[in-house]
């Protein structure tokens, strides 16, 4: 058997080694390093995949939510609704900007952002609202857009876990996670559904206006050069990188049937098992798996994960500290909350591998020794 990995990007590019290396010549060929064809062939490229009018790349998922926040003007002090249950980033550039964060809880099937609490949380001084698609399962965006319009708040999804996904309206329409509020933000991390190698991100909107403001801000403030209209920072999406994504970016609804078999098989391992909860699949949401998580009753969770590590079998733990919890939010009143669903999940969830390259060997090895451990 080959050896497991929590991500396993070198046999992925090893299947598309000769496209990639050739992308990366051209750029080497080329010469234009920042802001090359590689770059507005990939823009052009993901704004036909998503549907979305506007992509902005830059340099990283953290800053694609910085510049998305700074396009809104937002004044210090304003209130910018987020889940605690997330990566640090998604809160951590709300402190950045001067702007408070208000933790709120995540359904505890979905992990996502829970609608209810949302509207528990606002108050007058309430600007934005950041939802995020985590694990790769989309947030209820009807029920989150609906009561942003009734309040009239900013809408920035943060789909740097569900790049590819599908939210279905009860009609049977679908659009892609990222493109459903205001502003849409993603990152291309290595080990992302669709991951370059390096840093990379992107922003996406249909509003002509707030596009002008993203770029602008993502090129220090500038319109045309020198020309400086606004304070702004400097993100970009290198065209080594863009070549890479031009590549993957024309598999990425092949890896993400990949990881969704990879999952149905997880499920079946763990059909029924009273101790486990498989990844719950909403029906609005088309689950891309970015991570596979389960939810665990009455076993050791950290012993499992020692377990599994002692026999070549990563797993990992998001998140064991939820944002609301972290000593960066203690000044602004982080360990005042009261978030039970979020601190439930940190003390079970557990992440098994989940990739492209999965093979059925490696996947019976991992159930049987998650099985063999909590039946013992």
């Amino acid at each position: 058997m080959r050896p497991i990995q929590m991500v396993d990007l070198k046999r992925q590019y090893t299947k598309i080694k000769s496209e990639v290396d050739a992308a990366i010549q051209e750029v080497l060929e080329s010469t234009a390093f920042i802001n090359g064809k590689a770059v507005t062939d990939f823009a052009a490229g993901l704004s036909q995949y998503t549907g979305s009018r506007h992509v902005i790349p830059c340099a990283n998922g953290t800053d694609a939510l910085q510049i998305a926040l700074m396009a809104l003007d937002l004044q210090p002090g304003d209130e910018v609704i987020t889940p605690s249950f997330t990566f640090i980033a998604t809160t951590e550039v709300v402190a950045l900007l001067k702007l408070k964060p208000v933790f709120v809880d995540v359904d505890p099937k979905t992990f996502c952002i829970d609608p209810v609490a949302i509207e528990k949380a606002i108050t007058p001084k309430t600007r934005a609202i950041i939802p995020v698609h985590l694990y790769g399962h989309s947030a209820a965006m009807q029920e989150i857009m609906a009561i942003a319009n009734k309040h009239k708040l900013h809408v920035i999804e943060d789909n740097a876990q569900a790049i590819g996904g599908d939210y279905r309206y009860p009609d049977g329409k679908a659009k892609k996670t990222g493109t459903i509020g205001h502003i849409g933000t993603t990152s291309f991390f290595p080990s992302k559904n669709l991951g370059c190698y390096g840093d990379g991100g992107a922003i996406f909107t249909d509003d002509d206006a707030l596009a002008s403001r993203l770029k602008m801000i993502a090129n220090h403030g500038q319109s045309r050069r020198y020309y400086h209209d606004m304070v702004g920072c400097n993100s970009r999406l290198d065209s080594l990188q863009a070549a890479v994504l031009n590549v993957k970016l024309k598999k990425l609804d092949e890896y993400i049937a990949a990881r969704r078999a990879a999952a149905d098989y997880y499920d079946k391992a763990f059909k029924a098992h009273p101790k486990i909860t498989t990844p719950y699949r909403a029906p609005y949401s088309h689950h891309v798996f970015h991570q596979y998580t389960l939810v665990l009753e009455g076993v050791d969770r950290n012993g499992l994960n020692e377990f599994l590590a002692s026999r070549n079998i990563p797993s990992m733990i998001y998140y064991p500290v939820p944002a609301h919890r972290q000593q960066m939010f203690a000044a602004m009143g982080g360990g005042n909350y009261h978030l039970e669903t979020t601190d439930w999940l940190t003390e079970r969830v557990i992440s098994l591998p989940m990739h492209t390259e999965l093979d059925e060997e490696q996947l019976q090895a991992i159930s049987a020794s998650v099985l063999g451990y909590i039946n013992n």
